[in-house]
């Protein structure tokens, strides 16, 4: 999971969300808006085009997954369930893109909260995931930093699923490989091919790993986060790299 900026929608969606908003807002029961959500969600007349466009926007790399980060984003997630907020069915801010497993397999309507009533799950859109988890980087798994943390890796089965921590490793591999290509690259004044590296780079799945790496090499352990792997911190703490991988084409 990385940072990510909501856009804004075209008014023409903006104005019938608000307006179905309001139809489930008239029902009387917390029932029948329940059922009145349901039954207007499964129409989108008119604006699941529009939001899977925004939301493809804000996305990681090609649409990607904004919950694990590897498979292509398919369905709109509502981060808080509507069966437990019927009115934020059509809450702009309350949508996100998932993958179809994410969506259906992990998160499905769960939505743990602590003993306040405070969710525990953390919205790319509004906090960084990076001060609630932090993933080490060789073996490709994440570790909690807090309760907010430990609720993601366990929802979205950050951890448990194979795929997505064998993704990680190689994908970290191929990260200290583009810096390599970038630097070599860069001082052979080949700076069309040093952008279309940095392009690539940012558009891989598991982008999450790339994230974690430059963030981890400003902390103040990075000398033993990156043991055995000097180049590698070297590397990303260079302001010339920093600059071009970090303000993106």
């Amino acid at each position: 999971m990385i940072r990510l900026r909501r856009v804004a929608l075209p008014q023409e969606t903006a104005r019938r969300l608000e307006k179905y908003t309001e139809e489930i807002a008239e029902q009387a029961t917390e029932g029948a808006r329940k059922a009145k959500a349901g039954d207007l969600w499964s129409a989108r007349r008119g604006v699941r085009p529009a939001l899977l466009d925004a939301l493809t926007e804000m996305a990681p790399g090609h649409a990607r997954c904004m919950y694990c980060g590897d498979s292509q984003g398919t369905d709109i997630d509502h981060f808080d369930p509507k069966s437990r907020t019927p009115l934020r069915t059509f809450d702009w801010f309350n949508h996100l893109l998932a993958c179809s497993y994410c969506n259906s397999n992990q998160k499905r309507s769960l939505f743990p909260t602590d003993g306040d009533g405070t969710p525990l799950l953390v919205d790319p859109t509004l906090r960084d995931p990076l001060d609630h988890l932090r993933l080490v980087l060789p073996l490709g798994q994440y570790k909690a930093r807090t309760p907010q943390g430990q609720a993601c890796i366990d929802v979205f089965g950050l951890n448990s699923r194979p795929v997505l921590v064998k993704g990680r490793v190689d994908a970290y591999a191929t990260a200290r490989h583009s810096l390599e290509l970038w630097r070599i690259a860069t001082d052979k004044g080949q700076h069309d091919k040093a952008r279309e590296i940095v392009r690539v780079s940012w558009n891989r799945p598991l982008v999450d790993v790339l994230v974690a790496m430059f963030h981890q090499s400003r902390h103040s352990a990075a000398d033993a986060l990156f043991m055995g792997e000097e180049e590698v911190l070297v590397l990303l703490r260079d302001p010339e790299l920093r600059e071009g991988f970090l303000e993106r084409p």
